[in-house]
C-alpha cells in the first residue's frame, strides 16, 4: 500500500532536501510524487536535458526507503516554449490567446506541444528506465481542468474539420443531412467551411455542437494515449496513472476514455476548495470517489487528498480536527489503495501559497503532521481488505453524449444532471448500501438494480442492452429526458418518446413542461401518499404499467407521473419528473425492498462500509458530523473512524 505526500524539492532550499525526507519519513510515508511540474528545470533551454537534480531527490529519497511516482512536466510548459511557439498557447470562446504564466495554457491540438513532450517524456523515460525507485509515472496533471478542455484556436478548428471530414467518410452531403443544415441556410460545400462553435448571436446547429463536444474529448484522450504509449515504448512494464480533478461530468472530456489505457486511475480529492464556506455534503463526496472507482470498474489511487485549508487567491474552510483524517478513511472505504497528500509542506511563493499543507510554510510539526502519521500508522494492518475488489449491487449510469445535449440544450434554467445524479445516490449512501458510477458503454448486466438517469441520446446498443437487463431479472430505472434525441441530436422524426423504450416502459410522453421551480406541482400517489415535482416533466400516457403516481395540478390529472412496468423477470420504473427528495427516498427504498437489497441502518451522516475478503474483512465506520454518532451499537467522536475486523 502506497502511503505518501507530494514533493516539490524545487521549490525550497537544497539545504532542505534532507531534513524534509527524514520528516517524510517520519509521517510513515513509503512514496514521493515528484516533478510534474519542473519541465524548465529539466530543459532549461531547447534540447539540453539536465535531470541531475532529480537524481539527487530519488537517491537521497532511497536512502530512506521511499518510492516515486515521476510526473511528466507538460501541464507547465516554459516560457522558451511559449515565446518560441506561441501558437502553442489555446484560445478562448472570445478569440483571445491565453497568456503564459498559468498552466494547462496549451492547445490539445498543437504539432509543435505534440513535438516538444515527446521530446521531454521520451528524454525522462530513457533516463529513468531502469531506476527501480520509479514504480509509477503520471502523465501530465488534472488534464481539461480549470477551462483546458476548450480550446478555439485554428489548429483546434482544422483538427476539428478533418474529424468531421473522416466521420462522414468525406462525404459533406451526409453532414449537411446529418446536421440538417437547410436550417438557417449552413449547408457546407466541403469540410473546409464547417465552423467552430464560437460566439456568436444565438446558438449554434445542436448536431454541430455534440460533435464539438465528442472533438473535445477525443482532443484530450489522445493527448493522454500519446504519453501513455511513448512511457510504454521505454519502459513497457511501466505503471502509469493520471490524477483525475473532481466535476469530471461537467467537464468536455469523457475520463472514461482517458483511463482506458493507464493502468490505474487516480484522483485529486478535494471535499473543500477556496471561497467554501462549508465542505461538500458527505454523499458528494463519495460519489465522486465512485465515479472514479467506476472509470476502469476497479480501485484507484488517491494522488492529492488534502489536510489544510485550500485556496489560490480565496482560502476557503479549515477542515476541524480529524475531518480531513476521516475524508482519508473515505476513501479509502470506496476504493482507493494507495494515498498522498497535498502536499507536503505549504509554498511560500507561486500561486498556490494559501493551499495548505501537511506542514506550512513555518515548517512546524503540528496537528495535521500528527493526523497524517496516525492516519498511515492506522490504515496501514488493513491492505489486503483495501486492495480488494468492492461488489455492488446497485449502479448509477452517465452517458458522456447525454450531459453534453443537456449541457447544449439545457431545458431547464435549474436542470443539473450531475446534481440529479447525486440526489438518487443519496438515498443510497443514507442506507449504506454501496453503488458504482458507470459510464453508459460499461457491463451493466450482473446489478440487481441499475439507474439511468437523463439518458438524453437514444443508443440502440444501450437499449437492447437495458432490455436484456430488465428481461433477466434486473431493475432498472429511467428519468424524464430519456431518450429525446438520435445520436446526431436531432429530435427522431415521428417516433414517440422516449424514443424505442415504449415497450419496456409502457409509457409514452404526450407533453413536456419545464419548470423554473424545485416544486412546481403536486403529485399523489396510488395509496394516497403526496409529494411535490418540478424542474421538468414528462406527460405519461400509461399503456400497460403501473401508476405509482399521477399530477395533481388541475389540469394534468389524467398524466401519470412516475410508473412501474414487470418485464420478464424485472421490473423497469420510470420517473417523470424531478422529484422532492422525501418522495425519491420513499420511491428508491422501495426498489431495495424488492429487490432484497441489504441496507444497513446508522445516524444521519455515518457511513458503514464493509470492505474486503476471505484474506481479511473489515467493517469501517466512519461520523461526518461534528457531533457523536453511532451505527450498529458503534459510537463515533465527531469526525470520528473506527475499523473492526469481521
Amino acid at each position: 500500500m502506497w502511503l505518501g505526500v507530494d514533493y516539490y524539492p524545487e521549490q525550497w532550499d537544497p539545504a532542505l532536501l534532507e531534513p524534509d525526507l527524514d520528516t517524510i519519513a517520519e509521517l510513515g510515508c513509503n512514496i514521493i510524487r515528484i516533478a510534474e511540474f519542473s519541465w524548465h528545470l529539466m530543459e532549461k533551454t531547447e534540447g539540453q536535458y539536465d535531470f541531475s537534480f532529480f537524481d539527487r531527490v530519488i537517491l537521497a529519497a532511497k536512502k530512506r526507503g521511499l518510492k516515486i511516482l515521476l510526473g511528466t512536466p507538460t501541464a507547465a510548459i516554459p516560457a522558451w516554449l511559449a515565446a518560441k511557439h506561441p501558437d502553442i498557447l489555446a484560445v478562448g470562446e472570445d478569440g483571445r490567446r491565453r497568456a503564459f504564466g498559468s498552466r494547462r495554457v496549451y492547445c490539445f491540438n498543437s504539432p509543435e506541444m505534440y513535438k516538444y513532450s515527446e521530446k521531454i517524456i521520451r528524454a525522462m523515460a530513457e533516463h529513468y528506465k531502469e531506476e527501480k525507485a520509479v514504480i509509477a509515472w503520471q502523465i501530465d496533471n488534472e488534464l481539461g481542468h480549470e477551462g483546458s478542455d476548450l480550446c478555439f484556436c485554428r489548429n483546434c478548428r482544422k483538427a476539428f474539420q478533418l474529424y468531421l471530414a473522416q466521420k462522414f467518410n468525406g462525404e459533406i452531403d451526409a453532414l449537411n443531412e446529418a446536421y440538417g443544415t437547410a436550417f438557417w441556410s449552413q449547408e457546407y460545400n466541403r469540410f473546409g467551411e464547417v465552423p467552430i462553435p464560437e460566439a456568436s448571436t444565438v446558438a449554434h446547429n445542436p448536431a454541430l455542437r455534440l460533435d464539438w463536444e465528442r472533438f473535445r474529448s477525443k482532443s484530450v484522450s489522445d493527448f493522454a494515449d500519446f504519453q501513455i504509449r511513448l512511457i510504454k515504448e521505454v519502459i513497457p512494464d511501466a505503471v502509469v496513472t493520471h490524477d483525475i480533478p473532481g466535476g469530471g461530468l461537467e467537464k468536455h472530456v469523457h475520463y472514461a476514455d482517458v483511463a482506458r489505457n493507464l493502468d490505474v486511475a487516480s484522483y485529486n480529492n478535494y471535499p473543500v476548495w477556496g471561497g467554501q464556506k462549508d465542505p461538500l455534503p458527505p454523499h458528494e463526496i463519495a460519489f465522486g470517489l465512485d465515479y472514479i472507482r467506476g472509470l476502469k470498474g476497479r480501485n484507484f489511487w488517491i494522488t492529492e487528498a488534502i489536510m489544510g485549508a485550500q485556496g489560490h487567491d480565496v482560502t476557503g474552510y479549515l477542515p476541524r480536527p480529524n475531518q480531513a483524517k476521516m475524508w482519508s478513511y473515505q476513501g479509502m472505504a470506496h476504493g482507493c489503495e494507495a494515498l498522498l497528500y497535498f502536499r507536503y509542506r505549504g509554498a511560500s511563493k507561486g500561486a498556490e501559497q494559501f493551499c495548505y499543507g501537511v506542514l506550512d510554510a513555518d515548517n512546524v510539526k503540528g496537528r495535521k503532521f500528527r493526523e497524517v502519521q496516525s492516519f498511515f500508522a492506522d490504515i496501514r494492518p488493513y491492505e489486503k481488505a483495501l486492495t480488494a475488489p468492492i461488489a455492488s449491487d446497485v449502479a448509477i449510469l452517465y452517458d458522456y453524449d447525454s450531459l453534453a445535449s443537456l449541457r447544449i440544450q439545457r431545458q431547464s434554467l435549474l436542470l443539473d444532471p450531475p446534481g440529479e445524479m447525486k440526489k438518487l445516490y443519496k438515498v443510497f449512501f443514507d442506507a449504506n448500501v454501496p453503488v458504482d458510477v458507470l459510464p453508459s458503454e460499461a457491463d451493466f448486466s450482473g446489478y440487481k438494480v441499475v439507474l439511468a438517469p437523463q439518458m438524453m441520446v437514444a443508443k440502440p446498443d444501450f437499449q437492447a442492452r437495458a432490455e436484456a437487463f430488465v428481461k433477466g431479472g434486473g431493475t432498472l430505472a429511467l428519468t424524464w429526458r430519456t431518450a429525446v434525441k438520435d445520436e446526431n441530436n436531432n429530435l427522431p422524426f415521428g417516433e414517440p418518446v422516449p424514443a424505442g423504450y415504449q415497450e419496456l416502459t409502457g409509457v409514452t410522453v404526450m407533453e413536456t413542461e419545464s419548470l423554473q421551480e424545485l416544486e412546481a406541482f403536486p403529485l399523489t400517489g396510488r395509496n394516497g401518499e403526496t409529494g411535490t415535482g418540478g424542474i421538468f416533466r414528462d406527460m405519461l400516457a400509461v399503456r400497460d404499467a403501473e401508476i405509482l403516481y399521477r399530477y395533481g395540478d388541475t389540469f394534468y390529472t389524467e398524466y401519470a407521473a412516475v410508473t412501474r412496468k414487470r418485464w420478464g423477470s424485472g421490473a423497469a420504473y420510470y420517473l417523470g419528473c424531478g422529484l422532492d427528495a422525501d418522495t425519491t427516498e420513499k420511491l428508491l427504498r422501495q426498489i431495495l425492498d424488492e429487490t432484497g437489497t441489504e441496507t444497513v441502518a446508522s445516524d444521519k451522516n455515518v457511513e458503514v462500509v464493509t470492505r474486503g475478503g476471505a484474506e481479511q474483512k473489515i467493517r469501517i465506520f466512519i461520523n461526518h458530523n461534528a457531533h457523536t454518532a453511532s451505527a450498529c451499537g458503534v459510537s463515533l467522536p465527531p469526525f470520528g473512524c473506527k475499523i473492526e475486523t469481521l
